[in-house]
């Protein structure tokens, strides 16, 4: 499946996007299969350079936005609709998950060998 992301360029400390169209699995890093513009988070608004056609040929197709290039294309208007929420929930600390795990272990029935003489 085809995927249009952001691939990182630029400085450390000052990166720029490129978006790309390539495979989902593989790593934005590699060869893509286009080039459809840049973004530039660091201006006031952000910059946002877009081939519209290319971008509306590859969404035809079927290629599908990561969550961070549809909001961008919703503020770009190219893509109808509301934004997508792209935060991700924070997993629990290790305390935690061993907490709720010993519940579960100290609940079943611990069976012992029957010793044999």
């Amino acid at each position: 499946m085809l995927a249009i992301r952001l691939r990182r360029i630029g400085k450390r400390q000052h990166a720029t996007f490129r978006f790309i169209v390539s495979e989902k699995t593989r790593s934005p890093q590699s060869t893509a299969n286009e080039f459809l513009g840049s973004y530039d988070p660091h201006t006031n608004p952000p910059t946002v350079s877009l081939k519209r056609d290319r971008v509306e040929h590859w969404l035809k197709v079927g290629a599908q936005p990561s969550d961070t290039v549809h909001n961008i294309l919703v503020d770009a208007g190219l893509l109808p609709g509301p934004k997508v929420k792209t935060a991700h929930p924070k997993k629990k600390p290790a305390e935690e998950k061993s907490a709720d795990a010993a519940p579960v272990a100290a609940a079943a029935p611990a069976e012992a060998p029957a010793e044999t003489k």
